[in-house]
C-alpha cells in the first residue's frame, strides 16, 4: 500500500517545490530600497520608493549603536543592533510624504516619498 503512495508523495512534493519557486521568484520581483543608518545619520535623507507598489525597505546600521527606525505615519518600527540589516516589506503607499526618524538618536530624521 505504501507503494501506490509513493507517487502522490512526488507529486505534492513537485507541486509544493513549484509553487515555493513561484512565491520566492515574486518575492525577488520586489523593489528592494536600501537605507543605511549610523550613529544619527539616516541616508539616504530622502528615501525615494514606489507608490502603490509593494516594495521592501532593507535597513543597514552600519554604525556602533542601536538604531530603531521609526514612523509614526506608517505605524513602522524596526530597531537594529549595531552590524545588523533588516528588511520591512510594504504592502503599498499611498503617494505622499512621510517622516522617519532614528528613535534612538532624536536628531537622525529622513523623509520617505511614495511616488
Amino acid at each position: 500500500m505504501s507503494r501506490s503512495l509513493h507517487p502522490l508523495r512526488l507529486g505534492i512534493a513537485a507541486f509544493l517545490a513549484v509553487t515555493g519557486a513561484a512565491v520566492s521568484a515574486r518575492a525577488d520581483d520586489m523593489p528592494v530600497i536600501k537605507v543605511e543608518m549610523r550613529d544619527g545619520v539616516i541616508l539616504p535623507a530622502v528615501i525615494e520608493v514606489p507608490a502603490n507598489m509593494r516594495f521592501k525597505l532593507e535597513i543597514s546600521n552600519t554604525g556602533q549603536s542601536p538604531v530603531e527606525f521609526e514612523s509614526t505615519e506608517l505605524k513602522r518600527e524596526k530597531a537594529l543592533a549595531a552590524g545588523s540589516t533588516s528588511a520591512i516589506v510594504f504592502r503599498t503607499l499611498d503617494p505622499g510624504t512621510y517622516q522617519v526618524f532614528d528613535d534612538f538618536h532624536p536628531e537622525a530624521k529622513a523623509t520617505l516619498v511614495a511616488k
